[in-house]
């Protein structure tokens, strides 16, 4: 059992003891601060590094409310327990109401260690939601990163992001400009240094981009690499800085408190991944940049070229993957060493983190393959598209033979083009109308072919599944844009964008028909 930290705010010698006996016996391991006197508590509770706050209702005439109320205000979500020899039955409850755990009588001291033990609990359940919570948000912050265009673009969602990670009461976005710090961007309870910029060796983020190290600060005012007089008109109290990229940093994320506070390795691990990520797109951005000026000073017949070449900004994706190790390392961490610990709201809050780490690596993955896609040169020759869609549907039903689903294939659906990248196209098409019609009574898929006025040939496949708002399929064909929930129909947002290339490198075009609870049709050509 890990050892727990306890306050306690108790005159009487003797009757510390005995609390501190009854948690012994009962098999905790106990690291307990008795403080007798208000100056005492208020030293403690400025210092803080507890897990559970025990208190007598009034010491040196200092009442219980009083006492609770300054916890409150340093640490709400410390557990307090009131321990008392005389308290009346409404000042118990008045106590309650406030939102301590408990009002224990000294005469039933046995109550104390399943009491403290519950409480203990749902205090861990809560840090895990909210850990959960910030590595949902995490994993979505991600993603607007790997598709952010422009540093302004990052800047805005740092700035959102650096602060909700942590819950901390400011943030701030700092840049390497040469030898000088350039506070980019802030977000705090209070103004900071937005927009002003000081030497590398005089400020806290440059001393953590020239070191290359995380920096973590309790206190301010007892740190020499702190500069006093930039910060005491401030609210900071305790920070944690971390670079941008290991190496050569570029710049760094900032995160301040207004109370001493001691950063959790959590909350240092969660800006930190934010940190490796803004490396990441910033390097996207610079790629893409360079296209751009490249599209600038080139033929509109390169104009082509740059598009396939702003899909390769992609696969920068795949540096995420360092982030996702830590975050899935740090899920298996909390299941062995806290599991005991949680109660099965808790465990399924854990489950929901690695899940959502697992989802994410598969859009690594699927990134990866749309980027081959761009790649890979076309193999001309007959295509049998009848066939091909027949054996597909026929692969489909076997997996989920309890389905009822009508199925028609046109014949002699016959193309020139690229048999594998078609096998591709028509498995992607086929999959989708197969699970978005999963939710029909009378299921339906067909596979067909109609005329332009022209009289070439235009290819579709139809469903009456679910369909879609047609004012939201501007997004459709979009890397990780998808129209419905994952509760809804599970997926990526990565199918339809891949089936767009391969029709592209075909020379064809693809569009679609689609409404609410009648359906898709996806119509094609291929040249």
């Amino acid at each position: 059992m890990n050892t727990l930290g306890i306050l306690h705010f108790e005159d009487n010698t003797l009757d510390a003891q005995r609390v501190q006996l009854v948690l012994v016996k009962d098999g905790w391991k106990v690291e307990s601060q008795v403080v007798k006197t208000c100056s005492e508590y208020l030293a403690a509770i400025e210092q803080g590094g507890f897990d559970l706050i025990l208190s007598e209702n009034e010491v040196e005439e200092f009442c219980g409310c009083s006492v609770f109320e300054i916890a409150q205000h340093k640490y709400p979500k410390v557990p307090f327990i009131f321990v008392c020899r005389n308290v009346k039955e409404e000042e118990a409850a008045a106590y309650l109401r406030a939102g301590a755990v408990d009002c224990i009588s000294k005469e039933q001291l046995w109550r104390l260690p399943p009491i403290a033990r519950r409480a203990l609990q749902v205090f861990a359940s809560q840090q895990l939601e909210r850990y959960n919570n910030a590595m949902e948000l995490l994993l979505r912050v991600v993603q607007e990163l790997s598709l952010a265009r422009s540093l302004n673009e990052i800047t805005a969602i740092v700035r959102r992001a650096a602060r909700e990670l942590t819950g901390a009461d400011g943030a701030t976005f700092v840049l390497r400009e040469g030898d000088m710090c350039y506070y980019a961007e802030e977000n705090a309870i209070q103004p900071l240094w937005k927009g002003r910029s000081f030497p590398m060796n005089t400020c806290i983020g440059g001393w953590c981009m020239l070191h290359r190290k995380q920096v973590i600060i309790e206190d301010v005012y007892r740190d020499e690499r702190i500069p006093i007089e930039a910060y005491r008109p401030t609210f900071i109290k305790s920070l944690v800085m971390v670079p941008i990229r290991k190496e050569a940093p570029i710049g760094a994320i900032g995160n301040y408190w207004a109370q001493r506070h001691i950063p959790t390795p959590e909350e240092v691990h969660l800006i930190q991944a934010l940190a490796d990520s803004t490396s990441v797109a910033v390097e996207n951005v610079q790629v893409y940049s360079e296209l751009e000026q490249r599209v600038r000073e080139r033929t509109s017949q390169l104009e082509f070229l740059n598009q396939e070449l702003q899909a390769f900004s992609c696969t920068i994706s795949h540096d995420l993957r360092s982030p996702l190790r830590s975050i899935l390392g740090f899920s298996e961490l909390l299941q062995r060493k806290y599991n005991n610990q949680l109660d099965e709201q808790g465990k399924q809050y854990l489950n929901r983190v690695s899940t959502s780490a697992k989802r994410m690596n598969t859009q690594i993955d699927e990134m990866l393959s749309l980027h081959k896609l761009t790649r890979v040169e076309i193999k001309r020759a007959t295509v049998d598209l009848s066939s091909i869609a027949k054996e597909i549907l026929s692969s489909l039903k076997a997996v989920e033979a309890n389905r009822q689903v009508e199925t028609y294939v046109a014949e002699g659906l016959t193309v020139d083009g690229d048999p594998v990248l078609l096998r591709v196209m028509l498995e992607n098409l086929l999959s989708n109308a197969w699970k978005y019609s999963s939710k029909v009574q009378q299921a339906r898929i067909e596979v067909g072919m109609t005329t332009e006025t022209d009289g070439s040939s235009v290819f579709y496949v139809r469903d009456n599944g679910a369909g879609f708002d047609m004012t939201r399929a501007d997004k459709l064909f979009r890397p990780f844009q998808r129209l419905h929930s994952d509760n809804e129909f599970p997926g990526t947002g990565v199918g339809l964008a891949s089936v767009k290339r391969i029709i592209q490198k075909h020379g064809g075009r693809i569009w679609v028909d689609a409404a609410v609870g009648q359906g898709v049709t996806f119509y094609f050509t291929i040249k």
